[in-house]
């Protein structure tokens, strides 16, 4: 029997890697896991050192001696979980620069992930405000992306408001990482970094969805606005990444404005920052702004992007390492009054990004001034590569779609042909 037509329905494009990074990142992970690991043994070994010590004392001493592990001590991992409680009280330009390190940032989706319809969730993103919430010490405080302080409220969260927080010690608190929908007043949720003062950074994005769903549900967070709870919380329905997932969250019914479609690796840790484990996905069907609109709300002719200046005059994006754009002299940053860490506007010339190996060479660009200063980020590589998709070549839901009808047939091709030929093994 011949094979059924396996070509990819769409073709990556020259200028993304974004696979790539997907691979390297769940491979950090797996050493991060094995890193813990090895830790916990080097302590459990200091341990047994420790209380053998007495004994060992009569034994004479070896020319060697182990070796010195850094174990962080419990005293270091309550500084740390206490510095991200008592971030919520942060001002200023302190608390913008905290904020925007701790978000876990997604990237737009230029191409297709490999294995999307049986290692992703995907769920349909609510337009509103990107936000921590963090309840502690019988108070609630929200932070929007750039730091600001969004509302200061009690909740049914734990250790969220004074009548809740009686029994509960210092060390109870919880933060959520939701999106403030302004129209029905309602925080949705679309992951939880730590519940009850426990910390879900290095859970997977399986087990951090059904604790979500389960806790929220045992606390109360999800009833009706009351005195005691003054904003309503709710969680997304999340669909398998399945055609009929899919299909579901692109076009199902909600109870809040869409703002595009989120889909999550099952196997991602939360970490801050942007993340190819995480990406957004936007059209005309599922949100009101797929391009880029400037201050007055209008599409402009050319494309914008904003970029950070770096100390020698280089234009960056957000990305860790950044992307570089181009690079300014310095009488035109002395003429423009710009300053190491400024954020700046350009628009790109038509078709005025030029590519070699998949890599971003050049771009001719057009300063156009400093955007809003409550802005605290350059543009990501992926959402400017994504708005220049959206341009001239758009990644359309039936890429997505044709996508994981090849992967199932893909999987159906692969498993019948290992049938056939276990039986022509036994025959």
């Amino acid at each position: 029997m011949a094979p059924p037509d396996l070509r990819r329905p769409f073709k990556r494009p020259a200028f993304s890697d974004q696979q790539k990074r997907r691979d390297i990142s769940l491979q950090r992970q797996a050493q991060n896991r094995r890193d813990a690991q090895h830790q916990a043994r080097c302590l459990a070994l200091t341990t047994m050192s420790v209380q053998n010590d007495s004994a060992a004392a009569s034994e004479p001493e070896y020319e060697h001696s182990e070796p010195d592990f850094e174990i962080e001590p419990e005293a270091a991992v309550k500084a740390r979980d206490f510095d991200v409680r008592e971030a919520a009280s942060l001002r200023g330009r302190e608390a913008r620069r905290w904020f925007a390190k701790q978000l876990m940032l997604p990237e737009w989706m230029i191409d297709v992930p490999d294995r999307l319809n049986s290692d992703w969730y995907v769920c349909a993103r609510p337009a509103g405000k990107r936000c921590f919430v963090v309840s502690s010490n019988g108070v609630t405080v929200s932070r929007l992306r750039n730091g600001g302080l969004l509302h200061r409220f009690p909740s049914a969260l734990p250790n969220g408001s004074r009548s809740n927080n009686s029994n509960r010690s210092g060390q109870s608190y919880c933060i959520l990482d939701c999106i403030f929908h302004e129209a029905d007043q309602t925080y949705y949720i679309i992951d939880m970094v730590c519940w009850a003062g426990m910390s879900m950074y290095e859970c997977t994005t399986e087990f951090r969805f059904f604790w979500l769903n389960s806790k929220l549900a045992e606390s109360g967070a999800c009833t009706d606005p009351s005195p005691h709870h003054k904003y309503a919380f709710r969680t997304l329905v999340v669909y398998n990444c399945d055609q009929e997932g899919l299909k579901a969250a692109y076009a199902g019914p909600v109870s809040y404005l869409k703002d595009g479609l989120l889909f999550y690796n099952k196997h991602a840790h939360y970490e801050s920052g942007n993340t190819p484990l995480v990406l957004v996905w936007k059209d005309e069907n599922c949100s009101q702004y797929v391009l880029d609109t400037d201050s007055k709300g209008q599409i402009p002719d050319q494309q914008q992007v904003v970029l950070e200046l770096l100390d020698d005059g280089r234009l960056a994006t957000l990305d860790d390492p950044p992307v570089i754009f181009g690079c300014l002299d310095s009488d035109f940053i002395q003429k423009t009054e710009s300053q190491t860490g400024d954020l700046l506007r350009f628009s790109i010339n038509e078709g005025a990004l030029y590519f070699k190996d998949g890599q971003l060479e050049r771009a001719d660009l057009n300063y156009l001034g400093k955007p809003n200063r409550s802005r605290a980020f350059a543009d990501s590589y992926s959402k400017v590569m994504f708005q220049y998709a959206a341009r001239h070549s758009p990644l359309r839901i039936e890429h997505l779609l044709a996508s994981i009808e090849f992967s199932n047939n893909h999987e159906t091709f692969s498993n019948n042909h290992e049938t056939t030929t276990d039986a022509d093994m036994l025959g």
